[in-house]
């Protein structure tokens, strides 16, 4: 019975150690897509994030309007195509915590008295998304990958 058992979860292993290239895909793809979208939406008026921003209280709105949108932009690109997906994920962690901060405080107080409304909170997703993407990788199918057996051969080939 515990042979059994252990084929079974041996197995288990097997297969999402298989689907996990392809999850992080999915997550990525569609997230980065998101943070494109959004990016390219404050980009084409700057004006709408920078009130927004004032009305927050940030300083220099329309700087960080512009630092957020290019963030968003250029750094969902960036995961789109899995390239510094690690290294892209750190401004997009720190983006998504000042904006829970900032906009959510409430959700943030309430994470263990009210966890919904912690986890319904626009940014949770993105910030779960990213979280993943910085702790797993961007998975097997991404230019990060691709770099990395290019560099793995050639480091190879100097020896």
């Amino acid at each position: 019975m515990i042979a059994l058992l252990e084929k079974l979860y041996r197995g288990l292993i097997t297969i999402g150690n298989a689907l996990r290239s392809l999850v992080l895909l999915i997550i990525r793809l569609f997230w980065a897509w998101q943070f494109f979208l959004t990016g390219k939406g404050k980009l084409m008026d700057l004006s709408k994030p920078a009130q927004y921003f004032d009305s927050l209280g940030i300083p220099f709105p329309h700087a960080q309007a512009i630092l957020v949108a290019c963030t968003e932009c250029f750094g969902g690109l960036l995961l789109l195509v899995g390239l510094a997906s690690r290294l892209v994920s750190v401004p997009l962690m720190i983006l998504l915590t000042v904006a829970y901060i900032t906009t959510e405080s409430e959700g943030i107080r309430s994470i263990f008295t009210d966890p919904d409304k912690f986890t319904s909170a626009a940014p949770f997703l993105f910030l779960f998304a990213v979280v993943i993407v910085f702790v797993c990788g961007p998975g097997a199918f991404s230019l990060d990958a691709l770099l990395a057996k290019y560099f793995d051969r050639s480091v190879k080939k100097d020896r």
